[in-house]
């Protein structure tokens, strides 16, 4: 998987690379769809929920630019592959998810795999987490109409945030800049589909 769906698609970093052949991704998958857990599309995960495809868990990890002790806020954490990623690189990684059977599911998972450094919270991931910022980069895996403004506001000067930003079907996956001044910059990563962003500052359930 790493090989030829990651490393061959441009990922380079090397933490990332390490990472995402580090996590037993059949794990956070059902036993039905364990046989296909390392193939580069999204699997479902119940709940309406998808576990994203191992590239595309490469590319956002890949644009944090994370260099290893930072405190990293993750909004969705579904599967919890994803957190689990980021796990192996940062120093601490706060997790929300919105559906308490997911959530109850993961911080399990996350136990019984000795992730002691994954803080998780079942809530709105669009109101962030205001009590544990500001945040070095933050990750939104489910697309949204706008970034929502609590989030940029708990990003930290100097940080990134990622998140796919757009309609229903489809999405851009933008990366935010905050400068040292809290000025914000955007760019465009290109297209792509998650699942959509419910609450306050996202799409109604």
């Amino acid at each position: 998987m790493v090989d030829k769906q990651i490393v061959a698609r441009g990922v380079t970093d090397a933490a990332v690379i390490q990472a995402m052949s580090s996590v037993p991704r059949h794990l956070f998958v059902s036993e039905a769809l364990a046989d296909s857990a390392y193939e580069d599309f999204p699997l479902p995960i119940g709940e309406g929920q998808t576990i994203s495809q191992p590239y595309m868990v490469s590319e956002m990890t890949q644009a944090l630019a994370l260099k290893g002790g930072e405190r990293v806020l993750e909004i969705g954490t579904g599967s919890g592959f994803q957190a689990a990623v980021l796990a192996h690189i940062v120093f601490r990684v706060y997790t929300i998810e919105r559906n308490n059977t997911l959530f109850m599911r993961t911080r399990k998972l996350f136990d019984q795999l000795h992730y002691h450094n994954i803080v998780t919270r079942c809530g709105d991931g669009t109101l962030g987490w205001k009590d544990e910022s500001p945040f070095d980069a933050i990750i939104v895996t489910a697309g949204g109409r706008i970034i929502p403004r609590p989030l940029l506001d708990q990003l930290a000067p100097g940080g990134r945030l990622i998140m796919p930003v757009g309609g229903l079907m489809s999405q851009e996956l933008l990366l935010a800049r905050k400068d040292r001044q809290g000025v914000v910059s955007i760019d465009n990563l290109g297209g792509c589909r998650f699942v959509k962003l419910i609450g306050q500052h996202g799409w109604k359930a």
